[in-house]
């Protein structure tokens, strides 16, 4: 075994470890004494996620060039940083107290969500990893909406696990991504039942199988599936975003989006995700450290450009 694949479990294991003894902290002590011990780890993660911040700077440099500072651009990492832990550690202690998530969130739009399921062909709900999205789709599933979500497995078969049970406890039902004609198949089965579907569509898709579109000036590829199936199924797409607001968090869902209609299909997908990805870099605008600026957006290249863009 060489040091590199040491090192990977390593970090698995430290991940593992790290989840299962979160859970069993936050059984045993009081919410106030969590966020104080989050606090410490907060400062550790911070000090030594060398790779992780680099990346953060990178990608803070691809989007905003010269209209952000260095000082303004640090202070986006270090505030990413610390929303990141806290909606952390707000997911795993609300999420062995599922019935108390009320109390973190208000919803603007809800209204937009109820009309979109009195048509009966289900939601597919677009966000992006902005905010507390895990505890946004917590909280609806708590108020009585069926809700699924398409996400990659972890690599960690414990963790895997782990937070499997976890989300379906909830009342969050994972669907894999991979193999991906099951997970077509399970998608599909929860918008026929007239349930939620929430796709997140701001991670690097890879090189094959999306699209790529203009994000923040830079071509990035992006997937096409939710497009694909609200026109197959004519489900509503609605966009939704949550926001912290100190200890507390906002609900943001936004009017349903009208998908342009193209004689070319190809072309209707490509047009479509686009606006999708300019409503998402439009929240982020708005909320730049609510992103988590230490995903590599722009890693894979385009083929047709035949030059990178991360």
């Amino acid at each position: 075994m060489n040091f590199q694949t040491q090192f990977k479990y390593f970090k698995r294991a430290s991940a593992r470890w790290g989840l299962f003894s979160a859970q069993w902290l936050i059984r045993k002590t009081p919410y106030v004494f969590v966020r104080g011990v989050m606090h410490v780890f907060l400062f550790m993660w911070y000090r030594f996620a060398i790779k992780l911040k680099r990346i953060s700077r990178e990608s803070l440099q691809i989007a905003f060039g010269e209209q952000k500072t260095a000082s303004e651009r640090h202070k986006i990492i270090r505030q990413c940083f610390e929303n990141v832990g806290m909606s952390m550690m707000d997911l795993i202690y609300y999420s062995q107290f599922p019935s108390l998530v009320h109390e973190k969130f208000t919803i603007h739009g809800r209204h937009y969500l109820d009309q979109a399921l009195a048509q009966n062909k289900g939601v597919i709900i677009i966000t992006a990893h902005f905010g507390n999205f895990c505890l946004m789709m917590m909280e609806l599933a708590q108020l009585g909406y069926k809700t699924n979500c398409i996400i990659r497995k972890p690599r960690d078969p414990a963790v895997a696990e782990a937070i499997y049970e976890n989300m379906t406890r909830v009342g969050v039902k994972p669907i894999y991504s991979i193999p991906a004609p099951r997970s077509v198949q399970q998608s599909l089965k929860a918008l026929r039942q007239n349930e939620i579907l929430f796709v997140l569509l701001d991670q690097n898709f890879g090189s094959s199988g999306g699209v790529y579109v203009n994000f923040f000036g830079r071509q990035a590829a992006t997937a096409t599936g939710p497009i694909v199936m609200a026109n197959r199924t004519g489900a509503p797409i609605l966009m939704v975003f949550t926001i912290r607001d100190k200890d507390r968090y906002r609900i943001i869902i936004d009017p349903p989006f009208d998908i342009e209609r193209k004689d070319n299909e190809e072309e209707m997908v490509h047009s479509n995700v686009q606006k999708i990805t300019n409503i998402i870099e439009k929240y982020i605008r708005l909320y730049p450290t609510e992103w988590g600026w230490m995903h590599r957006r722009w890693k894979s290249q385009s083929v047709k450009k035949g030059k990178s863009h991360g």
